[in-house]
């Protein structure tokens, strides 16, 4: 995610250079064409057009916000569960002979939310996991399809050895359970986030109709600007190409990209809070890297 107080122009450009780049040459040729050929093409209703697409490319982009802003509140229902998860554990768990319990639930709970993280990035998950678990302890999930959710079932029959022991009763387990399912009805809304992408309406029609107009621009243009259509029509079809390609940034807020939600983040800020819950020694805060905080 940039943090960074002013948006980066050389960012923009990055991304849009090559159509843009393919557009100045279009203009080009239309300029040189207008002035060589004897007939002249005719007029076009361009500002109708573009203010039909302006509307079409804003419906689109506060749709892919949308799903960027929902996937960034999930976290932060991830990171409250977290806490609340070790909280829970500290307090119903206070005895020293299950300390060993409590250290086993915070960890894996530290390894679940980075195992999730992988997951959704499409990152190798076992180095993550055998970061905060032994291999043993770790097995079981490491062998499932979906490690998280195994990582997190692990957790839930701790809970249960723990009411079998005797060291909580059906209350406080049930009261554990319902942090659990927090937790889960988070994973399986981050889910449904990256594996539904927009509809396809929503990524091509959008795309196609930009550069239609990007196309049709200089013609509409040279009448009016003459020599000056190339450079003219450029700018303006850069604010267009700009505003597709936001679209483009945000419909993914776990592509792991300078633009998604900054998972690393928020998964050590989960780590220092848990790891002080317990009184152990946490790990320094992810600080921003060029104004980017991944």
């Amino acid at each position: 995610m940039i943090v960074g107080s002013s948006p980066r122009l050389s960012q923009i450009i990055r991304e849009v250079w090559k159509p843009l780049a393919i557009l100045f040459v279009w203009d080009v040729a239309v300029t040189v064409t207008y002035f060589v050929l004897p007939f002249k093409a005719p007029s076009l209703p361009l500002t109708l057009f573009g203010s039909a697409l302006a509307l079409f490319l804003g419906f689109r982009d506060t749709s892919a916000y949308q799903r960027w802003w929902e996937g960034r509140v999930l976290w932060g229902a991830m990171i409250n569960a977290s806490r609340s998860l070790s909280r829970e554990v500290r307090n119903f768990l206070p005895g020293d002979e299950m300390r060993d319990l409590r250290r086993s639930i915070v960890l894996r709970q530290i390894a679940y939310v980075n195992a999730l993280r992988c997951q959704l990035r499409r990152q190798p998950v076992q180095e993550e996991v055998l970061r905060f678990l032994s291999g043993g302890e770790a097995e079981p999930a490491l062998k499932r399809s979906n490690i998280a959710n195994g990582l997190l079932d692990g957790a839930g029959r701790r809970i249960d050895d723990a009411r079998r022991r005797g060291w909580i009763d059906t209350i406080l387990q049930a009261r554990m359970e319902s942090t659990l399912v927090d937790i889960a009805n988070a994973q399986g809304g981050m889910e449904r986030l990256k594996n539904t992408p927009l509809p396809n309406q929503y990524r091509f029609f959008p795309t196609f109709f930009t550069h239609l107009f990007c196309v049709l621009l200089p013609i509409g243009l040279v009448e009016t600007l003459g020599f000056a259509t190339p450079l003219g029509s450029t700018i303006a079809g850069l604010m267009f190409l700009a505003v597709l390609q936001i679209g483009e940034d945000l419909v993914d807020p776990f592509s792991n990209t300078v633009h998604d939600v900054p998972l690393t983040a928020m998964c050590r800020t989960i780590e220092i809070d848990l790891l002080q819950s317990i009184g152990d020694d946490a790990p320094e805060p992810v600080v921003p890297v060029k104004g980017v905080l991944w």
